[in-house]
């Protein structure tokens, strides 16, 4: 089954749906023949932006927020699967705003399964982030303990149908808040350019390449999986190095004449980042694009690996996935990426 066939005719819920995420996984959905998206999310401008955007008579617009569990009850009512994409991600104002953080990835998380089990949905789908992985932020933690609610909300089901998986990824670049945009500014201004340290590394993909990996995670999954999505790394500062190059010139500048500024690492910072820790690692099947960990507690169940694993995924072998240990990209596959991200 392709995603066309899997999605034809559904109705998609997607929870943050005017984010950077939501807003291209509503776009990717359109392509399917799917019945209807609700697009559910706090922010007005956004979804009137949306519409007038995409023009369609599937999209319907839930203004409304997941800390309010009696408006995410209508908003699922007849729906068939939930993307959860709603959440605060900033690490810095996460860590100055421990609570909302709290109250939003956390509380927020078990109002939309506890949604979903009682309105019948077939699939949720929590997205994810590698700062879940041994958090050492606000941020971090409460993405951890949202993966943890989901995957757990397969044993609390009961008789019911529903079943939870997770995506986790790293960063998405040019999504809204990312470095991209922000060292465009910084670059048309004249500089400088603010990096928090020299050797940072992170883990990316671009935004269409994770929403079309996530409609894919929604159509494998059949509950408890946590899917990764391989991704390659590259260095904050050869990518700080590459868009001063590249984009300078445009903008009537020497690159030459535009500083690159060390300003020091923000709270709850990582030089690296892990998508996978240790122990997961040995639970771990994969296919071309992504892995899954399957937990252990499912794994050596009555229910055998076979009929846990999707269709399509084979057992795999990987010590670890840090940005340390994963060969980083060249400054020419760089300015490739950055080619359409100038505007």
């Amino acid at each position: 089954m392709d995603l066309k066939e899997y999605y034809n005719g559904k109705t998609v819920l997607v929870t943050g749906g005017a984010g950077s995420i939501g807003n291209f996984l509503v776009r990717e959905l359109l392509k399917y023949d799917v019945h209807s998206i609700r697009v559910f999310d706090n922010n007005e401008t956004g979804l009137f932006d949306l519409e007038q955007d995409l023009a369609s008579e599937k999209i319907r617009s839930f203004i409304g927020d997941i800390r309010d569990k009696e408006r995410l009850m209508m908003a699922m009512d007849g729906v068939d699967i939930v993307f959860h994409a709603a959440a605060l991600k900033h690490v810095p104002l996460c860590e100055f705003n421990p609570f909302d953080a709290v109250k939003t990835n956390i509380i927020g998380t078990q109002n939309v399964l506890d949604a979903a089990l009682a309105q019948c949905v077939q699939k949720v789908i929590t997205i994810s982030t590698d700062k879940a992985v041994n958090p050492s932020n606000v941020m971090g933690a409460t993405k951890l303990l949202a993966e943890r609610l989901t995957i757990s909300a397969n044993s609390y089901r009961g008789k019911k149908k529903t079943i939870f998986s997770c995506v986790r990824f790293g960063n998405v670049l040019n999504s809204r808040g990312s470095v991209i945009p922000l060292f465009i500014k910084q670059i048309r201004k004249g500089g400088p350019i603010t990096l928090t340290h020299p050797d940072m590394r992170r883990f990316f993909m671009d935004i269409p390449s994770a929403a079309r990996l996530i409609l894919t995670a929604g159509m494998c999954s059949t509950g408890d999986e946590i899917f990764i999505l391989k991704m390659p790394v590259l260095r904050i500062m050869d990518l700080a190095e590459v868009m001063r190059d590249v984009l300078a010139p445009r903008y009537g500048l020497n690159p030459k004449n535009i500083a690159i500024s060390i300003v020091g690492m923000r709270c709850g910072e990582k030089i690296d980042e892990v998508l996978m820790t240790a122990d997961e690692t040995t639970s771990v099947f994969e296919n071309d694009d992504m892995y899954i960990i399957v937990p252990k507690q499912v794994v050596y169940s009555e229910y055998s690996p076979s009929t846990k694993v999707p269709h399509g995924f084979r057992s795999a072998v990987v010590d670890s996935f840090s940005s340390e240990n994963v060969k980083l990209i060249t400054k020419r596959d760089i300015r490739r990426l950055i080619t359409s991200f100038d505007e």
